[in-house]
């Protein structure tokens, strides 16, 4: 009898496996890596959302969480992971600048928010009245970590890759099944495959499709992240990542010309470089309606749980909301309200 059986490997079912693993918990995954929103993902960390000039929901006590995981993460793992890389969002006016000041007073943001405005140096950027630079970021190799991890797992003998299938799944009263195996607990960390899951479909997950470009700019000779109209972000060797999309209808991980003509407008507003395209990829973020978490028990069967709809900002919250859930389960502990699927029962009785 394992203690778990975690369904998905994206970051939110690593997060939970490290969590689970820290604790001595015994468990196995089963993922088919079908989702491709944490393979996908820019990866990056990052306390402000940039469009607003505003702190993301709990940014700082998520990053105390999040960076010592994945330093822990690297050591285990044996790989880099962490890549240190400022983030400069580019002003637009004065008016912007102005904005940017006014922000960077309020509490909470003082911390987060240079006050320094940071002048253009890059002949390959058209930047007039410079960048606002952003404290404390970063970037996740989402791709190096979902190998390695999963790597990590099957030499472990804890991964089963397959698509979950409900016709050989059975929840009692005391644990669930799952073709030969039985476990105490399962946990559901499917990304927007949980919108097939017969006992969770009724959250409101709404999924977000997502597309970024990855270019080859030699002449670019950019360290930082630049935000404007689009983001791009550094890989090195002359690489750059350019995103993202943002489409509600379309639920494929099939890249469109559509979104790549998007991403190429906005980019050529501010690169004045040349480039070639190297990649384009898509994926559909698992989003939620009110842009919180989906994390708890389900309403019936008390050995089934979510821990689902990061949105964009997975690196960020995964290691927070995993320990969330993980106190819930084991320390009875209360979840966070507003991440708790207990804010949606009334949707589970009335579908």
């Amino acid at each position: 009898m394992l203690d778990y059986l975690v369904v998905g490997l994206g970051l939110a079912g690593i997060s939970f496996c490290e969590t689970l693993e820290k604790a001595g918990k015994t468990f196995r995954v089963i993922s088919d890596n079908s989702q491709q929103s944490s393979l996908v993902a820019g990866g990056m960390y990052n306390p402000v959302i940039l469009k607003r000039f505003t702190l993301a929901w709990k940014a700082e006590e998520q990053l105390g969480l999040a960076m010592p995981f994945y330093v822990n993460l690297e050591s285990k793992l044996g790989v880099k992971l962490d890549y240190k890389v400022r983030v400069l969002r580019k002003f637009a006016s004065i008016e912007e600048q102005n904005l940017w000041f006014e922000a960077a007073d309020k509490p909470g943001l003082e911390n987060f928010m240079s006050t320094k405005i940071q002048e253009n140096k890059n002949p390959g950027l058209h930047a007039p009245y410079g960048f606002g630079e952003v404290l404390h970021t970063g970037r996740i190799d989402t791709t190096a970590l979902l190998s390695s991890y999963a790597e990590y797992l099957e030499k472990k003998g804890a991964l089963q890759l397959s698509t979950f299938d409900f016709t050989h799944f059975n929840a009692s009263s005391d644990h669930i099944s799952y073709e030969t195996i039985n476990a105490k607990q399962i946990v559901f960390c499917e990304g927007y495959g949980l919108k097939n899951n017969p006992f969770f479909g009724y959250l409101p997950l709404n999924g977000t499709k997502g597309e970024l470009l990855t270019i080859k700019a030699p002449d670019f000779k950019e360290k930082n992240v630049i935000k404007s109209g689009v983001f791009t972000i550094p890989l090195g060797n002359d690489m750059y990542r350019v995103g993202a999309t943002y489409k509600w209808k379309d639920k494929t991980n099939i890249p469109t010309e559509e979104a790549k003509s998007q991403l190429l407008e906005k980019l050529e507003t501010f690169l004045k470089c040349d480039f070639e395209i190297v990649n384009h990829v898509a994926g559909i973020r698992p989003t939620v309606v009110d842009r919180r978490p989906l994390v708890g028990q389900h309403p019936l069967h008390k050995n089934l749980y979510v821990l689902n709809g990061f949105g964009s900002r997975g690196v960020m919250i995964a290691p927070y909301a995993s320990g969330q859930l993980f106190n819930h389960i084991e320390n009875n502990q209360h979840l966070d309200t507003e991440i708790n699927i207990q804010r949606f029962t009334k949707k589970y009785y009335s579908s």
